[in-house]
């Protein structure tokens, strides 16, 4: 029994986290048991997902699973998108050139803001009536 070679990657963006694995096939992206363009709905977020296919010239290379939770789905597209890149070292290290230079592989850090005391929001005030 041949035993398949699988690659891991866990990308993480807002809430979201995504655990990654790509193996030699023929390009079919899966997300939580379904197809990357169903899942996501729109075709940014799918086209986002295959971004480090094509800065790496590995395009129809890899198919890749991803299980995804937290967050909505632009979120988990983000996360898709890290654990590829990320799951695409371990494939060849000498990608991580231009994987870094694209920013692939930095963990976006920008998540939503906690709500203060005092206000309706993070920075939304309460509305003001003078009478």
């Amino acid at each position: 029994m041949a035993v398949a070679i699988r690659y891991y990657g866990t990308g993480k963006r807002k809430d979201a986290v995504a655990r990654v694995w790509i193996t030699p096939g023929t390009g079919t992206v899966t997300i939580n048991d379904r197809p990357a363009e169903k899942y996501l709905g729109r075709r940014v977020l799918a086209h986002l997902v295959h971004q480090p296919f094509r800065i790496t010239s590995t395009v129809g290379h890899f198919d890749v699973i991803a299980k995804c939770h937290g967050g909505g789905l632009s979120g988990q597209a983000g996360a898709v998108r890290h654990g590829i890149a990320k799951a695409l070292l371990e494939v060849d290290p000498e990608m991580r050139p231009s994987l870094r230079r694209t920013g692939m592989l930095t963990r976006d850090p920008r998540v939503k803001e906690r709500k203060k005391y005092g206000r309706k929001r993070a920075r939304r005030g309460f509305q003001f009536s003078k009478r």
